[in-house]
């Protein structure tokens, strides 16, 4: 069915007032309505809503039902027209028609550093060697979400650096481009009254705060006292009914302590929606590739986020282990790109070696890039989704797009090349293989049968 977005926008809004009037009794006729909007868009994402409404004594429908009494109701509001209605529902349709006119991936979502500055130091971070001289320009931001929207793209996600030394800037982007979902990694140590109240008004971002586990270890990494100033600003955010989720990267370190029911218990009562896993990536000459996790420990975070989300009412994503419900790699623009605070456009938030800058070409020529075809062209870079990263899993398809299409690299401080950062990869690749093997054979026997794709 094909639906204009005028119509999309203004049903779906009408929508959300009736829905609010008593929203976990009447959600089952407004997904029908949704399912009518979306056609065959999103299957996966709305066949797992779908599930979560149906099923009252699951984590996800505690979830939803508790996202929709304890946020600020306009805030809601804002986010259900944003982000489900023009960013997936709006965009997504936008995007394939792209895909298929330019030949080239379009990007679900942007992420891109306001600057490199960052005021704390974490052990194992790259953003401090960049060090504070690195901004993009308001008007510079503008023009990459004006482009992006041109192509479908209405989800905008700021990392850096810490994107909220720039507070006053993102707040007028929000009001600018009210019709986007913003989202924010931060430390959370700038959070204020004052910023609560900003975002009440302009009710279009969200933070995700980074948290490395309990006191202890997060403020090994972060520094003393930045354990109680983050808890202290989850709290605020929560008594404004504003939501926010938590990012936190394991390690060989920490990971027992983010993957444990007690860290999952702790993040619920202080408030968070969602909780985003990331993998230590050695990424930087100052790089400490003892923080990988070792096969046994990353098979052991595996099996506890599935558990742990499946028993839990928060929403958890472990981006290196859930490839499967992505098509694997989503960096390269296929679902993403990343953009820093000098311009250089990489193809994932971990990988940076770049042949575009935004301040020379448009975000449509950068997608259509050497570097940018190369991941479009090689997606998927294993057959088993356990092993979806050209850098960690696969460092030789880093290697050779690198080597073949001139890209260079985009850290101004310290330039790594690719050869010295696949020496760390390599060997966890290695390693790594048999245990992905393994696992995938468990989880997807059919799939695997007579399947050489992995070369196992």
């Amino acid at each position: 069915m094909n639906i204009p977005d005028s119509l999309k926008r203004y049903g779906l809004a009408k929508v959300f007032d009736y829905l609010d009037k008593a929203p976990m009794n009447n959600m089952r006729k407004v997904m029908d309505l949704v399912n009518k909007f979306a056609g065959d868009q999103l299957d996966v994402q709305r066949n797992a809503f779908d599930n979560a409404i149906n099923d009252v004594n699951s984590p996800a429908h505690k979830l939803i039902e508790k996202v929709w009494t304890e946020t600020d109701s306009d805030v809601l509001k804002t986010i259900f027209n944003n982000f489900f209605v023009n960013a997936n529902l709006v965009g997504w349709p936008k995007q394939e028609k792209m895909r298929e006119k330019y030949g080239c991936n379009i990007p679900w979502a942007i992420l891109l550093d306001p600057t490199s500055a960052c005021n704390l130091h974490c052990t194992g971070c790259w953003a401090a060697e960049y060090g504070n001289k690195l901004n993009l320009t308001f008007d510079e931001i503008d023009s990459i979400i004006t482009q992006g929207k041109e192509l479908g793209i209405y989800m905008y996600i700021y990392t850096g650096g810490e994107p909220l030394v720039r507070k006053k800037d993102l707040i007028a982007l929000c009001e600018k481009h009210n019709d986007v979902a913003f989202l924010s990694f931060t430390n959370a140590t700038l959070i204020d009254e004052e910023f609560c109240q900003d975002l009440l008004r302009v009710r279009n971002f969200i933070p995700a705060i980074s948290l490395e586990g309990f006191e202890e270890a997060n403020d090994s990494r972060r520094g003393q006292g930045v354990y109680e100033k983050v808890t202290t600003a989850m709290a605020l955010l929560k008594s404004h009914k504003l939501p926010f989720g938590i990012s936190t990267c394991y390690t060989s370190v920490n990971y027992k302590d983010i993957t444990s029911e007690e860290f999952f218990d702790k993040i619920i009562d202080l408030g968070a929606y969602f909780v985003w896993f990331f993998h230590y990536m050695p990424v930087g000459n100052d790089a400490a590739p003892e923080l990988m996790p070792n096969p046994e420990q990353r098979e052991e975070i595996y099996h506890r986020i599935r558990h742990l989300r499946s028993t839990k009412s928060i929403f958890a994503m472990d981006f290196q282990n859930d490839g499967e419900y992505v098509g694997g790699c989503i960096a390269g623009g296929r679902r993403y790109l990343h953009i820093n605070a000098n311009g250089d456009v990489d193809p994932c938030v971990f990988i940076h070696y770049s042949d575009s800058n935004i301040r020379e070409k448009s975000l449509l020529d950068c997608l259509r890039s050497p570097l940018f075809m190369a991941y479009h062209d090689g997606q998927p870079f294993n057959e088993n989704m356990l092993q979806p990263c050209p850098m960690l899993e696969n460092p030789q398809c880093i290697e050779k797009m690198v080597r073949e299409t001139g890209a260079h690299s985009t850290d101004p401080q310290s330039p790594e090349t690719v050869e010295h950062l696949t020496s760390k990869t390599h060997p966890y690749a290695d390693n790594w293989a048999p245990t992905a093997q393994k696992l995938w054979e468990q989880s997807h026997p059919s799939a695997c049968a007579g399947c050489a794709g992995c070369g196992k």
